[in-house]
């Protein structure tokens, strides 16, 4: 994994744009994202969060007619030249997603998926536990390793999905709404993970909750769709400023519920 202090920049966009076939779905965004923090993108329904999201980890290449204009920087290369591997990015960049999908195979397989494929010649039995344990799922399956996975809790099923994400010791973690199909317990044992995890990966998380956006994230960023429907970033800052003291008016009538 790549060392570097807490602060500095690791994923960077300029200029990128999103088209589903002839509709544009994300227009012109430039942000930063720091290493070692917590990025929460936020914002209205349709305004191309979880778009953005798929961008840094080029998973929207695998969505027919998507086209993605202008650069996407990570650890200074752009990910979008013709000579870089989308799997080798995804292997770096892992990505959680809204709704828990284990693989059908044992907890153990599930972790050691990801290993398996980028040919892992460690000791397995080390990295699965090491991962469960960062997922803080250890001590609740470690005597049922060779059980299936789908027979977890949803949020047990969801921290098995961070630990398979985070086995291969990726420098970025992208989860797209990885709450929200969970009830509260389970929701704040996601959070609380989030914030540990933090110290050693980068993420950055979509939510539509504005409490959990404000609980886990060090920055946010704020977008809204323009009268084409097009997404395109408002505000980016600390997240306290964003709640608290936002320079853009737009941003405050988000944040206090003026408009959805």
């Amino acid at each position: 994994m790549t060392n570097g202090g807490s602060g500095d920049i690791v994923l960077s966009s300029r200029g990128l744009s999103v088209d589903y076939g002839n509709f544009r779905a994300l227009r012109d965004i430039d942000m930063d994202i720091k290493r070692h923090e917590v990025t929460a993108l936020i914002g209205p329904s349709g305004c191309g969060k979880s778009t953005l999201l798929r961008c840094f980890n080029r998973m929207n290449d695998l969505v027919p007619g998507a086209n993605i204009g202008g650069r996407v920087i990570f650890e200074g290369y752009d990910l979008y030249a013709p000579d870089v591997d989308p799997t080798e990015i995804r292997s770096r960049i892992g990505m959680v997603f809204q709704r828990p999908n284990p693989f059908p195979k044992t907890i153990f397989d599930n972790v050691a998926f990801g290993l398996k494929i980028n040919g892992y010649d460690g000791d397995y039995g080390e990295a699965v536990e090491k991962s469960l344990r960062q997922a803080a799922l250890w001590d609740e399956v470690k005597d049922r390793l060779n059980t299936s996975a789908l027979e977890l809790s949803g949020g047990q099923q969801q921290r098995l999905c961070i630990a398979r994400a985070i086995a291969v010791e990726p420098e970025v973690v992208l989860m797209d709404e990885p709450a929200s199909a969970l009830d509260p317990i389970a929701t704040l044992a996601v959070e609380g993970l989030i914030r540990e995890l933090k110290e050693d990966y980068t993420i950055v998380i979509v939510t539509h909750n504005m409490q959990q956006a404000a609980r886990v994230s060090d920055e946010t960023a704020f977008l809204m769709v323009d009268d084409a429907r097009a997404g395109y970033l408002v505000e980016h800052a600390p997240t306290q400023q964003i709640f608290t003291n936002p320079t853009d008016e737009r941003t405050e009538a988000y944040i206090t519920g003026r408009f959805s």
